[in-house]
């Protein structure tokens, strides 16, 4: 619930440098009335240009920002005095108590809860968007909405004139369907700052997955060395451990004492080869030897008979004597050397038979002895390098469970996972706002609409308007009278009047059913504009019913003096001097 308590007024349109009040906290029908002193004061033509609207606007402007009749900002302060423009509003809404003050040269922007002044930080030129925001959400009621359930005028565009979409406007803003389209537009906020989230979810994830591939390959190539390395140790182990095995089967004492016969056969081997060489090459030179002989001894039986074979002449001349002599030195030359050769190849034959027979070649393990020798010691190092190798610590092992360990990060999908429900959640939400179809959406119009179109027309039957006027399912109007349809242009001044109160009225019902109540309501004018006695009378009853029944203060503005016996109380708005003033309050018993 909220009840407005009081306005007061400097400086703005016709009120001037003095401070001017209105209470607002009555129960009551009040009749607003202008006396214009500067024009005489109790003529008729007086009563125009007092003020009396200011009220309205003042408010307007407290709550908004804004004029009811859209005059400029600047144009609100009054000329004259051209400075020091301040309206000052107090209400209270489910028992807190608030109060705004607004103005301009200088600018003026205060918001108070309680007795604690709000912090304005985006002030700008007197006016805060984000504050203003505040304010209106706290009213709950925009500007249009103001204009057409609390502060009805002449000024005000009737809404059966308006355009079909900005009659549209109004009715979802009634019903709450534009809460909808503004719970969008929040939800709209939060599915952008979901998708940035999922984003940087998603970016996080991926860095991940690039780090960790990163590291991935780096393991990977650690292992590949790994196995090449293990491959090489074991390799070496096999090895060494058959070459160990192989040492292990040779009995070296043994292997030794064959090394020992062995050089003692290849001695005997050697000696043996080269005696019988020497014998062959004896008995050979021995043959070429005797053969020699033998030819000499053939020539010399020739050479012994005087004749010569080819002549058969005797010869004995000295010549061949001595030939003879030479071929008999030479047989002996040679004899001597075949003397020689028999004796030495008879020491070779004695020397042949001293060495013996020829063994059978020693069988080793090793190619020489020295390897024997330094079999033990061979086998003691491939022993130790056996037990080192299949006891190398891995190289690679702490390196890979390191990565594995600090550099591999598990990737975390719940909150992605959250974000990714909670996004479908919100698409799922906003179609169900924004769309047309939506079942929320017809719900609400289905609830409230009926509610609407009684209301509507128990109002025209009391101010005594015969048509029949619905709100359709498609927010669309249809106004008929005996199964005419009827435009709102068809309807004379005074159906007008009536039809606009009835709306407004039923507006007002509907958006307090819906709401919350609001203590204040304004007429200017409209009563007095093509209603005949029977349409006044009817409104003042209503009007008059309202205030009592369900605490209302009501401020009537118009130009009729006869109302004032139908009223509760009379607020005289006085016009002197160039400057408004609100005289006391009369009370009407």
């Amino acid at each position: 619930m909220i009840n407005v308590n009081a306005i007061t007024v400097k400086n703005f349109m016709s009120v001037g440098n003095q401070t001017q009040a209105v209470q607002f906290n009555k129960s009551q029908l009040t009749l607003v009335l202008g006396q214009n002193l500067d024009l005489g004061g109790d003529d008729v033509g007086a009563r125009n240009g007092t003020g009396k609207t200011t009220i309205v606007n003042a408010l307007s402007y407290a709550l908004y920002g804004e004029a009811l009749t859209k005059i400029r900002k600047d144009n609100l302060i009054n000329k004259t005095n051209n400075k020091a423009m301040l309206v000052t509003v107090e209400f209270e809404k489910d028992g807190v108590q608030y109060k705004i003050e607004r103005g301009r040269k200088p600018n003026i922007l205060k918001y108070y809860v309680g007795d604690e002044e709000q912090e304005i930080t985006d002030e700008a030129q007197g006016d805060s968007r984000l504050t203003q925001e505040d304010i209106t959400k706290l009213i709950g009621m925009s500007p249009t909405m103001f204009k057409h359930i609390l502060a009805l005028n002449t000024y005000t565009e009737p809404f059966l004139a308006m355009k079909p979409n900005d009659q549209r406007e109004v009715i979802e803003q009634l019903l709450g369907i534009t809460l909808l389209s503004e719970k969008s537009e929040a939800l709209k906020e939060l599915q952008r700052a979901t998708r940035d989230e999922i984003k940087n979810e998603e970016y996080k994830i991926d860095a991940i997955k690039q780090s960790n591939a990163k590291i991935q390959e780096t393991i990977d190539s650690t292992r590949r060395r790994q196995k090449m390395w293990r491959d090489q140790r074991d390799g070496r182990v096999v090895e060494l451990h058959d070459k160990i095995t192989v040492m292990e089967q040779v009995d070296i004492d043994d292997e030794i004492a064959n090394h020992k016969r062995l050089d003692e056969w290849n001695k005997n081997h050697e000696t043996r080869r080269t005696l019988e060489n020497n014998k062959a090459k004896n008995e050979m030179s021995i043959s070429s030897a005797q053969k020699q002989i033998d030819k000499i001894t053939a020539s010399l039986k020739t050479l012994e008979q005087p004749i010569c074979p080819t002549c058969d002449q005797a010869i004995g001349d000295e010549k061949h004597q001595h030939l003879l002599e030479d071929s008999n030195k030479q047989k002996q030359e040679i004899q001597s050397n075949i003397d020689d050769l028999q004796t030495e190849l008879s020491s070779i034959v004695t020397d042949i038979k001293t060495i013996g027979q020829e063994n059978i070649k020693p069988n080793t393990h090793y190619d020489d002895a020295e390897e024997a020798y330094n079999h033990k010691s061979h086998l003691a190092r491939l022993r130790k390098e056996l037990d080192e190798k299949a006891n190398e610590q891995d190289p690679y092992t702490e390196q890979i469970e390191e990565l594995e360990k600090t550099g591999l990060q598990d990737i975390n999908y719940t909150q992605i996972n959250r974000l990714q429900k909670l996004q479908e959640h919100q698409d799922f939400l906003y179609k169900l706002l924004t769309s047309k179809d939506s079942f929320v959406r017809k719900r609400i119009i289905d609830q409230n609409l009926q509610f609407l179109n009684q209301r509507l027309q128990q109002y025209l039957l009391s101010m005594g308007l015969p048509h029949q006027v619905v709100f359709q399912n498609d927010l669309t109007v249809e106004i008929t009278e005996l199964g005419r349809d009827l435009d709102f242009d068809n309807l004379s001044r005074g159906e007008r009047n009536r039809l606009i109160l009835g709306l407004s009225w039923t507006f007002r019902d509907v958006w307090e059913n819906l709401y919350h109540t609001i203590n204040l309501l304004f007429i200017d004018e409209l009563i007095d504009n093509g209603l005949d006695a029977n349409g006044v009378e009817n409104a003042i009853s209503i009007l008059k019913n309202m205030a009592r029944e369900r605490k209302k203060n009501i401020f009537l503005i118009s130009h009729k003096d006869e109302l004032q016996s139908r009223v509760n109380n009379v607020l005289t708005v006085v016009k002197e001097n160039g400057y408004t003033s609100y005289a006391n309050d009369v009370t009407i018993m």
